[in-house]
């Protein structure tokens, strides 16, 4: 005899982030809640988050900080649970945290803390969690969802889509919730790796020689020859054995897209040829390769200043020239080959179309009941504890709604 399902008012998929958080709100409002999870152990990205630290949020989380085909679409849910919300709880359970740079707040312990509240709170809750339910297909008929997968079936009024996006495969990431989606007539952005490394190849590889070397830098990957890109980021870049990667690029990475130009100011707010300018005023003023390595290595490091010295010589030594030659190194066009794909990837950009989404509640637009949290959705923060802080108001928003 067939199993009967077990009945409960909201069924979460998705034992990450953003399910954690909803499934606990939900509880917490008296709902019955149970968290489906096809990985063995819930939380797996959280644990290995901000280098195990945990990056859970940013103090200066705003709208701005996303990327969306529908910028205004995360202000409703970002409003309505702001990071400080979220720092208050993590203070009621007294874990200890520190600001790094840039707002970014991580654990002084370990991501573990941030997982072991939300699983107190989904208990707090009575949520019930189970692990390992594979194989999980939705169903709709009546009002109610029903789930069925290896852990057995389940039926709610209402049904919250938790599953995150495509982004580190290994760690158990899957296309479930963007299938779903289409199931219910749902629109999709096509999805893509961000905050991902970039590759170089064909006439640029010989930047990998600079694997390891690593420097302050102004990023951005926007079309168009306007020197005003609305998405500029000045932090640290990583030379690779394959390409390009560290903060600045993973950033620049998300608004990157395929035959664009990134652009690199490897000297921002800086003057790299000012000793040769002002040599000019000496009796005997030296202008040559050696005077040009030496200005970079002043303010790059030395294999990286060796480097644009050959590859952005200036073609004499006139005042003109290397006026060209200093523009040329706060505007340097590169040509990626590509991405490192899902597997290098920390979010998937794109998802479910914020058009078939009510931003207040993620509730989908004429599927009465069901909901898209998290990653899965088309809302892309960038690095630094911004996609956690959308995680946790995306669910809070979807949680007082059911």
């Amino acid at each position: 005899m067939p199993t009967r399902a077990r009945q409960f008012d909201l069924i979460v998929l998705g034992a990450g982030a953003a399910g954690l958080m909803c499934a606990a709100q939900a509880g917490q409002r008296g709902r019955r809640v149970v968290l489906l999870e096809h990985n063995g152990q819930p939380g797996r990205k959280i644990h290995i988050s901000g280098g195990g630290r945990c990056n859970f949020t940013n103090l200066h989380c705003t709208p701005a900080n996303f990327l969306s085909r529908n910028p205004h679409f995360a202000k409703s849910a970002l409003a309505a649970y702001q990071p400080r919300h979220f720092i208050e709880l993590v203070d009621r359970y007294r874990i200890p945290w520190h600001e790094k740079t840039l707002g970014q707040l991580f654990c002084d312990r370990s991501a573990r803390d941030i997982l072991d509240m939300l699983l107190a709170e989904c208990e707090t809750g009575k949520v019930e969690l189970i692990l390992s339910a594979a194989d999980i297909e939705v169903e709709s008929a009546a009002g109610l969802f029903t789930v069925s997968s290896t852990a057995g079936e389940f039926t709610a009024g209402a049904l919250v889509v938790a599953t995150g996006g495509l982004s580190i495969p290994t760690l158990g990431a899957t296309g479930l919730g963007y299938k779903i989606a289409r199931q219910f007539g749902l629109g999709l952005v096509p999805t893509r790796p961000a905050l991902v490394p970039l590759l170089l190849g064909g006439n640029e590889a010989g930047w990998t020689e600079l694997a390891g070397v690593s420097a302050e830098v102004e990023a951005w990957a926007e079309p168009g020859p306007s020197a005003k890109a609305r998405h500029r980021f000045r932090e640290k870049m990583l030379f690779t054995h394959r390409g390009l990667s560290g903060p600045a690029i993973l950033q620049a990475s998300s608004y990157w897209q395929a035959g664009e130009e990134l652009t690199l100011d490897f000297a921002p707010g800086k003057k790299l040829l000012a000793p040769l300018l002002q040599a000019a005023a000496r009796a005997t003023p030296r202008r040559d390769r050696a005077a040009l390595t030496q200005a970079l290595h002043e303010v790059l490091p030395q294999r990286l200043a060796a480097f644009l010295a050959d590859a952005g010589a200036p073609r004499g030594w006139s005042n003109a020239a290397l006026e060209a030659c200093e523009s040329q190194f706060h505007r340097w066009p590169l040509h990626p080959a590509g991405t490192e794909g899902f597997s290098k990837a920390e979010v998937t950009a794109g998802g479910v179309d914020t058009d078939a989404v009510y931003a207040k509640t993620l509730e989908a637009r004429g599927v009465s009941g069901l909901f898209f949290i998290g990653e899965v959705v088309d809302v892309t923060g960038h690095l630094g504890g911004f996609n956690f802080q959308w995680a946790w108001a995306s669910a809070v928003a979807a949680a007082r709604a059911v």
